[in-house]
């Protein structure tokens, strides 16, 4: 009988981690999707340097 409980916890041990698997590709998936490709940024510049090359 202890045998059956020991199996039972596993599945749910096993399922858990499944679940957890799952939500970590998600979130990578959807950070992917929101990265924004370094060819399409531009390097900040303070507006100080803009006035001293005036």
């Amino acid at each position: 009988m202890g045998n059956r409980r020991d199996q039972g916890d596993n599945r749910g041990e096993q399922a858990e981690a499944a679940e957890q698997e799952a939500a970590r590709q998600r979130i990578i998936a959807q950070a992917e999707a929101d990265r924004t490709p370094v060819e399409d940024t531009t390097r900040a510049v303070p507006d100080r340097r803009w006035r001293r090359d005036r």
